[in-house]
């Protein structure tokens, strides 16, 4: 085994190494929310679903998946339980029945109006200043375009 030094850092030391940072980091913020989300009767995962719909209802389920970088298969069960809440509803395009279009109820509307201070209750939590958060939120853009762009 190799000890680290300031000069000549050990690559494989499990603290530099940016997938365990990362991971950490998305535990870690699951954790934050969780307890901000929960009196909204939302996950986390399906917050980021009315996120998405909260910017553009109705969008189709591919369109959907897209915005939210998953797969349809992983995001229909996530739609599915949302519709159960009375949140959204999943119809079939006239136009075209192959599409499956995602919108927002009146209640799932009206649940944008008490999820305003989701933003803010992460900050006090985390107590990261705004400027902060968008500083880590953009690094992590960049990483994000940085490992894609292979694909």
């Amino acid at each position: 085994m190799t000890e680290s030094t300031d000069r000549d850092p050990d690559p494989l030391l499990l603290e530099n190494q940016v997938c365990f940072a990362i991971v950490t980091a998305a535990r870690n913020v699951v954790s934050v929310y969780r307890p901000i989300l929960e009196p909204l009767g939302l996950t986390h995962p399906q917050y980021l679903v009315m996120l998405a719909l909260w910017e553009q209802s109705p969008r189709s389920l591919g369109r959907l998946a897209e915005a939210l970088a998953m797969e349809p298969a992983t995001l229909s069960p996530l739609v599915k339980r949302l519709e159960a809440q009375g949140r959204l509803t999943r119809r079939r395009r006239a136009a075209d029945e192959r599409v499956l279009e995602i919108a927002l109820t009146e209640e799932g509307r009206a649940l944008r109006r008490r999820a305003l201070d989701v933003p803010a209750q992460v900050m006090a939590a985390t107590g990261l200043a705004p400027a902060d958060l968008a500083t880590v939120r953009d690094a992590l853009g960049a990483f994000v375009g940085a490992a894609g762009a292979g694909d």
